[in-house]
């Protein structure tokens, strides 16, 4: 179907990219980080490829849509992505308008929702190659996202049964981010060797800081989204019911839940590093943008170990800004893929700052 026709009076492309880099600084500190420290073409090659997937993250979490609209909106903007459709990117937003909260309510988010026409106008002016780059992993984001909404739709949240399941969830949500990360440094040509480490590192990569999320944010996920990651059969171990991972009674049994997620989350670490150390520094990439994330999941995965309970409670967990402000401060220093490791082991052991007095 054949959306209305395109604003015929577009801001300038410069205007547009400005935008999406401005946009990404309020609905994601991480990877706004990681967006800065890119150089160009890079780093606009990855804003813009990152707020295509925030529209359909934003879509998926939004507990005031019904499911049944949620997958249709997803499946709608799963069109737009398409290179062989006809649906215009207004189809979407007409969908969408009805759920869009008040402008004078709308947070950085659904700002960026409404204004998916210039993001995916700026999307389109990308060179064809980097449109190649990025298209699959996105439509395989939104399809992901739609087949899960679809799953849960009684439940009016996910609820994550099993391992494979959760598994599967974080691929949909970030191994197809490391896809396309991948897709844009390879598609210049590197060795057959470095290609085949990234492809095959690459999920694991996208895993890695999705899991770490899921175990520090299950009080947020749970009241503020309605959704549960930690697996049911893991939950279930220890007598608490997805419905009540929150409750005060058991704090005890689902922290020591999150502890087996973060334990989980651990084992993607290895793959996680190869693939930062073999990635190639090429338009404007650079090693810092990703090591920095990973780092900081290190950091953060040390703090899950000391008090699993903070991530069920509302406490929170989090390293301190000190502690950002060291890691980000070494890798711009520029320190190499070489040096990942010891920083990885003393990340692990004591916040990073501390290690250095």
């Amino acid at each position: 179907m054949e959306g209305p026709p395109r604003n015929r009076t577009a801001p300038p492309a410069t205007d547009d990219l400005q935008w999406c880099h401005e946009a990404v600084q309020g609905v994601s500190r991480t990877f706004a980080l990681t967006i800065d420290v890119l150089d160009d073409p890079m780093s606009s090659y990855i804003c813009v490829g990152y707020l295509l997937c925030r529209i359909a993250d934003t879509v998926e979490d939004a507990g005031h849509i019904p499911a049944d609209d949620q997958a249709a909106l997803l499946r709608t903007y799963d069109e737009v992505l398409d290179p062989a459709s006809r649906t215009g990117v207004g189809t979407f937003l007409a969908d969408v308008e009805p759920w869009l909260p008040p402008e004078d309510e709308r947070d950085a988010d659904w700002q960026v929702v409404a204004e998916a026409e210039r993001v995916v106008r700026t999307f389109e002016r990308q060179p064809p190659a980097v449109r190649s780059a990025i298209t699959p992993p996105v439509r395989e984001l939104v399809t992901g996202m739609a087949l899960f909404v679809d799953r849960y739709a009684e439940e009016g949240g996910l609820r994550i049964q099993s391992r494979e399941e959760l598994e599967e969830y974080c691929y949909y949500a970030a191994g197809t981010v490391g896809q396309l990360i991948t897709n844009l440094v390879c598609r210049d040509g590197v060795s057959p060797r470095t290609r085949e480490r990234l492809y095959g590192t690459a999920e694991s990569f996208g895993l890695l800081l999705q899991l770490v999320n899921i175990s520090k944010d299950v009080y947020d996920d749970y009241r503020e989204e309605n959704n549960v990651y930690l697996p049911a059969a893991w939950l279930g171990e220890r007598g608490v019911a997805q419905e009540r991972v929150v409750a005060a009674e058991n704090v005890d049994g689902s922290a020591s839940v999150v502890e087996r997620t973060a334990n989980h989350a651990e084992g993607f670490l290895d793959d996680a590093q190869t693939y930062l150390e073999s990635v190639p520094e090429t338009d404007g990439n650079r090693l810092a943008a990703w090591a920095i994330p990973y780092l900081l999941a290190v950091g953060t995965l040390r703090e899950l170990a000391e008090r699993p309970e903070d991530a069920v409670t509302g406490a929170g967990v989090k390293i301190s800004r000190s502690e950002v402000h060291a890691i980000v401060s070494t890798m711009l220093s520029g320190a190499s893929p070489e040096e990942l490791s010891g920083l990885r082991e003393t990340i692990s052991r004591e916040p990073f700052h501390q290690a250095q007095l």
